[in-house]
């Protein structure tokens, strides 16, 4: 005979449940934070075996044009460490990683970390005014553009954006530069002769980063276009469209309600999934403009080779790579219940 339950019975839900739901996120988080060290532990020791490998010498580069004697430049090996078993080099570079210290510049004789430090708020400006910017104007047009599929406007915007997702940044760049150069500055951040005042140095600022922003959200919009578009139009044939159209509900209402907030799943985690990335490839765009930014210091690392300088920066950037990776998968599953059922 089956057993009669009260209506409190009924609506209350076992509390094995709940806690097995707790259980299976926290292992989730802490499987994927562990992954995270894994991959930045492995993304630092593959950079200083490939820097390790680039041609030039960092102490002969220091040297060249300047009267040297051989004395003076195995003196330098000897304080740069240069000398060391490469075993012993390594070792020194994972102790330091460790207590957070990325060791010195050659070329500045400056601690790498202060010089990171002083670059990261020009790149974190750069890409978050721009990825703000790509992200609501990507947005908007795949969304418009999915709504009138086939139209003139979504041709047009289409064909667009994957012009412009194929264009060389460095190319972009420098043809704006050529159209607007009398127009914007042609690089740095704040014009020297700028007075210290808080509004003149916000204002030549925002005149400096005009040309940077527009070239790296030419290039990046492009992406959340594409993807918002392709979601909105898998979204306009489902049923429970037809159903909100049936009861009355105008067309307007179909899609800012129901349509466009279940097609915004995978933009949105695109859009955390590729912040780490698009801080590298700000780094082209930080080269052509002289934007004082993360980009800019290792582009001039490169060039040395200056090996602290290099895995520093390198470290950081694949670290926010990671970083956004596991924000993103995270995101995920508190957006999509299908994966917190999982």
């Amino acid at each position: 005979m089956t057993d009669l339950l009260t209506p409190g019975e009924q609506t209350e839900p076992p509390a094995s449940t709940g806690r097995r739901s707790s259980s299976g996120t926290l292992r989730f988080v802490l499987g994927k934070l562990g992954g995270a060290v894994i991959s930045v532990a492995f993304v630092a020791g593959l950079g200083f075996l490939l820097f390790r490998v680039l041609p030039g010498d960092p102490v002969l580069t220091m040297t060249r044009g300047r009267p040297t004697t051989p004395e003076a430049i195995a003196e330098l090996r000897i304080r740069f460490g240069l000398d060391d078993p490469l075993w012993k080099q390594f070792l020194d570079y994972v102790g330091g990683l460790l207590t957070g210290d990325f060791g010195t510049s050659y070329a500045y004789s400056r601690p790498v970390g202060e010089m990171i430090l002083e670059r990261v708020g020009p790149t974190l400006l750069l890409v978050g005014t721009g990825t703000i910017l790509a992200v609501i104007l990507g947005m908007w047009i795949g969304i418009r553009g999915a709504w009138e599929h086939g139209s003139r406007f979504d041709r047009t915007t289409t064909s667009l954006a994957l012009t412009l997702w194929s264009v060389p940044t460095f190319w972009l760049g420098l043809l704006l530069l050529m159209l607007t150069g009398n127009l914007f500055p042609s690089g740095g951040m704040v014009d020297p002769s700028t007075p210290k005042e808080f509004l003149p140095q916000l204002l030549d600022t925002a005149h400096h980063l005009v040309l940077p922003c527009i070239t790296f959200v030419a290039v990046v919009y492009a992406q959340y276009q594409l993807v918002m578009r392709s979601s909105l139009l898998e979204e306009m044939g489902a049923d429970y469209l037809n159903t909100a159209r049936a009861k009355g509900m105008r067309e307007d209402m179909v899609r800012r309600r129901h349509a466009v907030p279940n097609a915004m799943l995978p933009a949105i985690t695109l859009v955390f999934l590729h912040l780490g990335l698009v801080v590298q490839g700000a780094i082209t765009v930080e080269t052509v403009f002289s934007w004082p930014g993360l980009g800019l210091l290792l582009y001039e690392a490169l060039s040395y080779p200056d090996l602290p300088l290099l895995q520093g920066v390198f470290t950081v950037l694949a670290g926010s790579v990671v970083a956004m990776n596991v924000v993103a998968d995270l995101l995920y599953r508190v957006f999509d219940p299908r994966v917190r059922a999982v």
